[in-house]
C-alpha cells in the first residue's frame, strides 16, 4: 500500500472542495473558492496538505483547524495576511496580551457557538 493511501486510511483527511465550503469560502452559486485556499499555502508556511498524483490536496484536522483560524482572523477581525502571519508565527502572542487573549477568545466563542447550533439541530431532529 502506498504511503498517502495509508495515511488516508489513518487519518481522516478532507478534500480542498470540501474544505474551501466548511470554512465558508464559496461564491454566490455556491462554488468553492479553492484558489483562495491555494493562496494561503503560499502565504503561510504552517499549511501544509498532502498532495496526492495529479495535484490533488488533502487536509489533515491540524490544517483543517489552522485554516478556520486564518479564515476568522481575516475574515471576522479584518487582520491583513502580515497581520495573520505575526501572529501564527509567534504563536498568537505577537499582539500585546489583551488583545491577544481577545482573539484567542473570540475565536474558540465562535467554534463553540456553531457546535452548540449544530447540537441543538440533532437533538430538534431527534425529538420529532
Amino acid at each position: 500500500m502506498k504511503e498517502y493511501q495509508k495515511k488516508l486510511n489513518d487519518e481522516k483527511m478532507i478534500s480542498i472542495s470540501s474544505l474551501a465550503k466548511e470554512v465558508g469560502l464559496v461564491d454566490s452559486k455556491g462554488k468553492p473558492l479553492n484558489h483562495i485556499l491555494r493562496y494561503w499555502e503560499k502565504q503561510f508556511t504552517q499549511i501544509k496538505p498532502i498532495l496526492l498524483p495529479g495535484n490533488r490536496r488533502y487536509y489533515t484536522k491540524n490544517n483543517v483547524n489552522l485554516i478556520k483560524l486564518v479564515s476568522f482572523l481575516i475574515n471576522n477581525q479584518k487582520l491583513t495576511i502580515l497581520g495573520v502571519k505575526k501572529i501564527l508565527n509567534k504563536k498568537i502572542n505577537s499582539l500585546d496580551q489583551y488583545h491577544s487573549m481577545s482573539i484567542k477568545a473570540e475565536y474558540y466563542k465562535n467554534v463553540l457557538s456553531t457546535k452548540s447550533k449544530n447540537l441543538l439541530k440533532k437533538i430538534k431532529k431527534l425529538k420529532k
